[in-house]
């Protein structure tokens, strides 16, 4: 049975395939929710590794953790999910289904979309988590989920890599989320992962960043991110969600 309680519950679960995506994808905006007070937690499916320049999976979990603690998350969870061989299983649902019924977020951030010249983790993890968000609601499957109690997540937002997707906020149901504040933060926890970005990929950042500027810029911002919601979005306040920025 579970034995956490209300004090390890988050408000906001990100989920990526591999330690850096959500850094790359929406590093700004989960520091952001930090800031502000929420609880805030990263899961990966998995610990990312093999890659070219990294040893020991060991040291790519520190990295992930050192990045956690820039942005201010409160909990990082890796999941033990076969990297390069991800697929959307039940079992891999199940598995992160779990992980939403004991900490029980109010908002769960995913990949969306493909990334084609980048890894098919991600389209992987984008099913898994659209599919486990459903599992963690449904009743009568204690067998499934060890007795832990349904949960219904209230909201289910998109991010995107900047290098595979639109970003230009006007998509259908996109809206730009200021990381005016945070920007600087998402660089630094980026910047945590030497393993991947050596100084031979240290353009990243300045592409990272760029891209971050741009965003904002075409909502009236100084830094944004391009998150999609899964659902319509709604206003009771005109004025203030027309002329926020």
């Amino acid at each position: 049975m579970n034995s956490k309680t209300e004090l390890d519950e988050l408000d906001v679960i990100a989920v990526g395939a591999h330690p850096d995506d959500c850094e790359i994808g929406c590093g700004g905006t989960l520091a952001s929710l930090a800031k502000s007070g929420l609880k805030v937690g990263i899961i990966d499916l998995t610990d990312g590794e093999p890659t070219p320049n990294c040893d020991d999976p060991a040291l790519r979990i520190k990295e992930a953790h050192a990045a956690a603690e820039k942005l201010g998350v409160t909990k990082r969870i890796i999941l033990e999910l076969p990297n390069r061989r991800l697929f959307d299983s039940f079992e891999a649902r199940v598995a992160l289904a779990k992980q939403f019924r004991i900490y029980r977020p109010k908002i769960v951030l995913g990949i969306e979309g493909k990334t084609p010249t980048a890894s098919p983790d991600h389209w992987q993890a984008m099913q898994i988590t659209d599919a486990a968000v459903f599992y963690s609601r449904l009743c009568k499957w204690d067998e499934h989920f060890d007795g832990l109690p349904v949960h219904k997540i209230e909201k289910q937002i998109y991010y995107s890599f900047f290098y595979e997707s639109d970003w230009s906020g006007s998509g259908p149901r996109q809206f730009v989320y200021d990381i005016t504040e945070t920007l600087q933060t998402k660089i630094e926890s980026i910047k945590c992962y030497a393993t991947q970005f050596p100084p031979e990929k240290e353009s990243i950042f300045d592409r990272v960043s760029a891209m971050a500027i741009a965003c904002g810029r075409s909502a009236g911002l100084d830094a944004g991110e391009v998150l999609t919601s899964t659902h319509a979005l709604g206003s009771r306040d005109l004025l203030n969600t027309l002329l926020m920025s």
